[in-house]
């Protein structure tokens, strides 16, 4: 009795086996059908050599005892040989499933294996074993019974595996170079019913150029996946998207990645400024500066909107300006650039005084007409001195330190220079007002490039390698990369001339000059 309930225990964890390996056979079955059954076959084959072998230690058992124990040992070989025969049963199904590779042949084994093995295995449990012995045969069906329902996804996975073809991909978010592009993915089945398991391997590429951006994929189990691309480069992109090695619906495609600022379109603010606003500068406290020139004053208003205060009249005193062009702020420090005075003044943004630099004229020390003033990472100024054709740089003490002429023949040269930026190696970029370009050159003066395509340049800042510019006669906003090419206009605007960046928000604000407006875009 004793072997005869080791060999039940050895049966039960064969079948227990058996039907684990079916269920794990849910994720793989779609790949290779031949090689799923092949798993099943050899596990039912492996069962019934166990109890070939079993029965004839039995046998041999037999031969070896009294007649007196015969009898109990003849009915545990017939129980085994009984549930021998089953399971050749379930191997001959198996083996015709292989051959027939139908749909329906394939269901049956989901469907029927899983009815006839609980039929079998309610035989071991009622064969007559002593109460311990039954107990422990009891816990071991208990753990078959949760796998034989995990075998019933078996019949599923073969009625309605996944299709490809049919799964689809959709995104709810614009492809924009340097971030997170995400992909949601749905494997479908041929029926275009949702599969609900997990498994299929899915794969993500974006292509652009020759160069290649993997996806990370994740598997929520459930027939859904989250693919996350991060595009390196801005430009046409094709979108690969396979799963087990087949494209799904709508790849290989073309996705066009865009910069940070490639959705810019439509204005999220208008402030109205009256008196030809020129040039903007944000406070730490997100108090907006604008410089107007058409009534010589400095207006300064909240985030909503409203003006909270003017700095400055007309004139040419202190806090006085006559025609103020440029603005920066840095910290609770205001430098600007005063057009007809031909002067930097340097004020704390509450408009109290605090010093002057130069005077009119050609020589060092001096400016005419200085229309853009900033400070760069070693506190110095530069200034756009339009008048004489250049670009200086002074330091807080009002120091010359170098000049960038703009009186140079061929591509270094330029005229009237307006805006000047720094970009995240320090270069100084010019907008040439007259030339239509923006000359490029290292914080020590030394000419690196141009970039073109712009009508009357005013206004520009840099941002992550991207430069914002303002087009006069172009009544635009344009986007240039690293590279110096365009990439995003926005139109609409009237002779804009600053531009600048909110550091906080990131927003982009424009004096829209000829409106009499500062127009407020969120990227």
């Amino acid at each position: 009795m004793r072997d005869a309930l080791v060999c039940a225990q050895e049966v039960t964890s064969k079948l227990t086996t058996a039907i684990d390996a079916n269920g794990k056979m849910a994720k793989q079955v779609y790949t290779s059908r031949e090689n799923a059954t092949l798993i099943i076959t050899q596990a039912f084959e492996q069962l019934h050599q166990t109890i070939e072998e079993r029965k004839n230690k039995l046998l041999s058992e037999m031969e070896a005892i009294s007649l007196s124990k015969t009898t109990a040992l003849t009915l545990q070989k017939e129980q085994l040989m009984k549930m021998q025969d089953e399971i050749g049963h379930y191997t001959e199904m198996t083996s015709h499933i292989l051959q027939t590779h139908t749909d329906h042949e394939m269901v049956a084994l989901g469907d029927l294996l899983p009815t006839e093995l609980k039929a079998t295995l309610k035989k071991v449990e009622n064969a007559s074993l002593t109460p311990n012995q039954s107990s422990d045969i009891h816990v071991s069906l208990l753990q078959i019974d949760s796998l034989i329902k995990q075998l019933s996804i078996f019949g599923h996975v073969m009625d309605s595996p996944p299709s490809p073809s049919q799964s689809t991909w959709s995104s709810e978010c614009v492809a924009k170079v340097k971030e997170r592009y995400c992909v949601n993915v749905e494997s479908m089945t041929s029926k275009g019913e949702l599969y609900p398991y997990g498994g299929p391997q899915v794969k993500a590429e974006l292509s652009h150029d020759g160069a290649v951006v993997p996806g990370e994929v994740e598997d929520h189990g459930d027939g859904t996946y989250t693919i996350t691309l991060t595009p390196q480069t801005a430009g046409p992109h094709q979108l690969l998207i396979t799963m087990d090695g087949q494209h799904i619906q709508n790849s290989p495609c073309d996705l066009d990645v865009g910069t940070k600022y490639s959705t810019l379109c439509n204005p999220e603010q208008v402030i109205k400024c009256s008196g030809g606003p020129c040039s903007i500068a944000i406070h730490d406290s997100g108090d907006i500066y604008v410089a107007c020139w058409g009534d010589h004053s400095i207006h300064v208003f909240d985030q909503a909107g409203q003006q909270k205060r003017t700095i400055g009249s007309r004139g040419s005193g202190h806090c006085q300006f006559y025609l103020p062009c440029g603005l920066f702020i840095k910290g609770d420090v205001m430098y600007v650039a005063d057009f007809f005075n031909h002067r930097i003044q340097k004020l704390t943004t509450g408009g109290q005084f605090l010093q002057t630099f130069g005077q009119r004229g050609t020589g060092q020390g001096q400016f005419q007409y200085p229309v853009s003033v900033i400070v760069d990472q070693r506190d110095r100024l530069i200034v756009s001195d339009s008048g004489n054709h250049r670009v200086v740089i002074l330091d807080q003490a009002g120091t010359w330190l170098l000049t960038i002429n703009g009186n140079v023949p061929g591509s270094h040269g330029f005229q009237f220079p307006y805006g000047v930026a720094l970009d995240p190696q320090g270069n100084i970029h010019v907008a040439a007002w007259v030339s239509n370009t923006i000359k490029v050159f290292t914080p020590e003066g030394t000419y690196v490039r141009s970039y073109e395509e712009v009508k009357v340049p005013s206004g520009i800042v840099i941002d992550e390698g991207y430069s914002l510019v303002t087009e006069y006669h172009g009544h635009c906003l344009s986007i240039f990369d690293s590279q110096g090419h365009k990439v995003h206009t926005v139109g609409n605007l009237n002779g804009p001339r600053g531009v600048t960046l909110d550091p906080k928000s990131g927003s982009v604000y424009v004096a829209n000059t000829c409106a009499n407006t500062v127009l407020k875009y969120s990227v």
